[in-house]
């Protein structure tokens, strides 16, 4: 039960999420409407690729002081996943887009941003892919993954905020927590924000246990 009960925790959440989230009763707003409840999908799919890019930053600078290549698997499997993550995040996204600002694409500054960030990640794995030598990709990929994530943080973080943005929180558009008056919608956001960022360590792990075996069997060969 040790080493299980945040994965325990992890189903609970997401099972909790996925039910609650289209079960559970939501305020009645001007636009948004049922679409409100992608509110527990699409912004904790963001913070489930924050964190898994910020183990990823963790683990690149682990790699650099230590050399330890095993740093390095920890380093982009966790890139990886959060690659995965904002893809869902993304998709999301312009899934409500849709619906709430009549169109999937708007040029909104934090979609923009965002898909920069995005490109700046897709790129690491094209980075990696281009090189044979192990210690030479593993180092120069960790030096970049440390720079995108300090550049990924003010281009989510700061540059929208400073800008009209259509986006909750962002540009004088007031979030959700000054207008949504309903105690039924933190009840379900908060563990789902918990449950799929489990979910997003866990699907990381078990990348990196592959990873660390295929390593040993192609030394075995």
């Amino acid at each position: 039960m040790g080493k299980w009960w945040w994965k325990i925790a992890c189903v609970a959440f997401v099972l909790y999420t996925v039910i609650a989230g289209f079960l559970m009763p939501v305020p009645r707003l001007d636009i948004l409407n049922e679409t409100i409840r992608n509110l527990y999908f699409h912004v904790p799919m963001w913070f489930t690729m924050i964190v898994l890019f910020g183990c990823a930053f963790w683990y690149s600078i682990k790699f650099l002081r230590s050399g330890d290549m095993r740093h390095d698997a920890f380093a982009v499997q966790f890139t990886n996943t959060g690659i995965f993550f904002s893809i869902l995040g993304m998709l999301t996204g312009m899934e409500w887009a849709q619906y709430t600002w009549g169109a999937a694409w708007s040029n909104d500054p934090k979609q923009l941003c965002t898909a920069i960030s995005m490109l700046i990640y897709f790129a690491y794995s094209i980075l990696r892919s281009g090189m044979r030598d192990e210690e030479k990709r593993a180092k120069i990929s960790a030096v970049y993954n440390v720079f995108a994530f300090a550049m990924m943080v003010p281009l989510i973080f700061v540059l929208p905020r400073m800008v009209d943005s259509l986006h909750p929180g962002n540009g004088g558009n007031p979030a959700f927590a000054k207008y949504d008056l309903d105690s039924n919608m933190r009840l379900v956001f908060w563990p789902a924000n918990a449950g799929w960022i489990l979910l997003g360590v866990w699907i990381a792990s078990l990348k990196v246990r592959l990873a660390l075996i295929q390593n040993k069997r192609e030394e075995v060969f």
